[in-house]
């Protein structure tokens, strides 16, 4: 099988896709003192009313590691709050407190906005399709041999 060209290869298109959306998302966390990471556990807070730290770093992709800085951050701004277990010492929970959750209702919309634009710059159709073709590509890793769906076979 022949390696694709570079630019044209699925991580470049990616890349290169990641670079073309994200600049306008990074626009509205900027505005509110937010990093991504921020939003993404903010984004999952918002949603749930605690979560245990495995959990949490599992939603956002955000490695345990680099998780414990990203909620040192938000806890230092006064957005989330760590709660550790009383049965397991080890097992700890975050959530997000009241100035975190009012913060929702100033970032939402401008994220939403910001979908708005990306939306109306592809038709519904091609937005569907985008959005099935990447649902098929993150469900290879589910498959125990790292194949494709049956369905992305045909």
């Amino acid at each position: 099988m022949a390696t694709q060209e570079f630019s044209g290869s699925l991580p470049m298109m990616l890349y290169r896709a990641l670079d073309t959306v994200m600049p306008r998302f990074r626009k509205v966390f900027n505005e509110f003192g937010l990093t991504e990471q921020q939003w993404r556990v903010l984004r999952v807070l918002w949603e749930q009313d605690e979560i245990a730290f495995n959990q949490l770093s599992a939603l956002t992709l955000i490695p345990p590691p680099s998780l414990v800085g990203v909620v040192d951050r938000l806890t230092k701004g006064g957005l989330v709050k760590r709660r550790r277990s009383v049965i397991d010492r080890r097992s700890v929970s975050v959530f997000a407190t009241k100035a975190g959750m009012a913060l929702e209702d100033k970032v939402r919309p401008r994220v939403e906005l910001a979908y708005a634009e990306l939306r109306q710059a592809i038709n519904a159709n091609e937005w569907e399709q985008l959005i099935e073709g990447l649902e098929t590509v993150v469900a290879i890793e589910s498959n125990s041999d790292g194949s494709l769906p049956a369905a992305a076979n045909q």
